[in-house]
């Protein structure tokens, strides 16, 4: 199945909650001068035009990005953190000053992010979704791939790198790829060990994402981090409830430094949302 492009979704809270969650992995990463391997299984289409077809027909950044862009000032200010990720939303902006025009993609925050000395490998299966990646200006050490990301990451493993990091972000359309999930995360713990890797989940109310943690405790995978925004309980759902994260050997310091910028964040987000985070799994 290849129904799913992201361009209905783009800017939701789920992208602010990844995107962000993703940012501050990178600038812990940044900190130290070895080289690094990026791979993002699931591109989509690297920034977002919010006036697109697709994106107007749900125009669910209203309801994330949205809010977050007309307290830019304010917040920004007073969370480092949350400034610097707003930072970059403002630099693709495009026309009048203050207005809300793009919104960037995990593609464009890896390859802003990217030093010479570092390599970017960006997955994405659906055609129409890698033609519109496809003309996405990239630095030379950065490279568009269309295929299948998770079979494409173990073909990669190990990496030629001393460091890897890599985002896990499926459209889980198929309840099969909840497991899929879970396998190629042990895989990539087998071949490289100390890879950082993101894994985004939606919280839906039947509750699947609980199927793929189960597999990966039986997998015996440590040192997870987990975090999860929720806008509203889910018993008054009927569709995505919640955004979760899993990060895979996550650098020190970032459930502090998250939690601090979801503080400012969440009460714009709703009178429901909550966010809570916390070590899955205790070594």
């Amino acid at each position: 199945m290849l129904a799913y492009q992201h361009a209905y979704h783009a800017g939701n809270f789920a992208d602010v909650h990844k995107h962000l969650t993703l940012f501050a992995v990178i600038r812990h990463l940044l900190r130290k001068e070895s080289a690094i391997t990026y791979i993002d299984t699931h591109a989509g289409r690297g920034c977002y035009p919010l006036d697109a077809e697709e994106t107007r027909k749900l125009m669910e950044y209203r309801s994330g990005i949205l809010p977050l862009w007309q307290a830019r000032r304010k917040l920004g200010a007073v969370d480092p953190l949350f400034g610097a990720w707003l930072e970059g939303v403002e630099n693709v902006q495009q026309g009048e000053e203050e207005r809300l025009t793009h919104y960037p993609g995990s593609p464009w925050w890896l390859a802003h992010a990217l030093r010479p000395q570092d390599r970017l490998s960006l997955f994405e299966l659906h055609p129409g979704e890698h033609r519109h990646l496809d003309v996405q200006p990239l630095p030379a050490n950065a490279r568009r791939i269309h295929g299948d990301g998770l079979a494409g990451m173990a073909r990669m493993l190990p990496v030629a790198t001393p460091r890897l990091c890599v985002l896990i972000d499926p459209s889980y359309e198929r309840k099969e790829e909840y497991h899929e999930v879970a396998s190629a995360v042990q895989g990539l713990v087998r071949k490289v060990r100390h890879a950082v890797a993101l894994v985004w989940y939606p919280l839906l109310p039947a509750g699947r994402h609980r199927e793929m943690l189960e597999r990966m405790r039986e997998h015996g995978l440590r040192k997870l981090w987990q975090a999860e925004l929720q806008l509203a309980p889910p018993s008054d759902s009927y569709g995505m409830y919640g955004s979760g994260m899993l990060v895979l050997n996550p650098p020190w310091g970032l459930e502090e430094e998250l939690a601090m910028a979801m503080t400012k964040i969440v009460p714009l987000l709703g009178a429901s949302a909550r966010y809570r985070s916390g070590w899955w799994v205790e070594e």
